[in-house]
């Protein structure tokens, strides 16, 4: 039995636009799209619609999304942590050419196996804030991130323009 999986589709117009916008309005479309394909959230039930790229884009939206305003501290303690630690993103991301962003990935991973309970606990805004300081061993990942992040972005969007079936229909 073949898996039934979300079709995504991007009006041909908004994707020009986007393109012309530059790499970040074009990744934000694929993103969005997907997102409203599954109805705004990626959960459980509808992540096995999604092609592997799919998903991998939402990945990457996420961490993007953390690590740009709070550090990796903040994506594992908002929830992001399993997701993207537990799941083969950092070999996702390897194979589609990322090999230093999938290099940051494990080596955040080996800090989150050590630090993540600790961090993932529910805590008070202040807790949280103390939270930076105490696993300061996040910050050159931190900075490594925000370093490489325009130039990531601008491979994923390479990416996409290359496999563009795997994200969406254009129309």
């Amino acid at each position: 039995m073949e898996q039934q999986t979300i079709q995504v589709t991007i009006d041909d117009q908004t994707l020009r636009r986007a393109a012309s916008d530059g790499m970040d309005a074009f990744v934000n479309t694929f993103v969005q799209a997907t997102r409203e394909a599954i109805g705004g959230e990626l959960t459980g039930e509808n992540m096995g619609l999604l092609t592997s790229d799919q998903i991998t884009l939402l990945a990457w939206d996420m961490l993007h999304e953390e690590v740009m305003d709070g550090g990796f501290v903040q994506l594992i303690h908002n929830g992001y942590g399993p997701f993207i630690f537990k799941n083969p993103v950092a070999k996702a991301f390897k194979l589609w050419g990322l090999r230093e962003l999938s290099k940051l990935i494990y080596d955040a991973h080996t800090l989150y196996v050590k630090y993540g309970e600790a961090i993932e606990r529910e805590c008070t805004d202040e807790e949280f804030m103390a939270l930076f300081e105490k696993y300061s061993d996040f910050d050159d990942l931190d900075d490594a991130f925000v370093e490489h992040e325009e130039e990531w972005t601008a491979e994923i969007a390479e990416y996409i323009d290359q496999h563009i079936d795997s994200f969406a229909v254009v129309r």
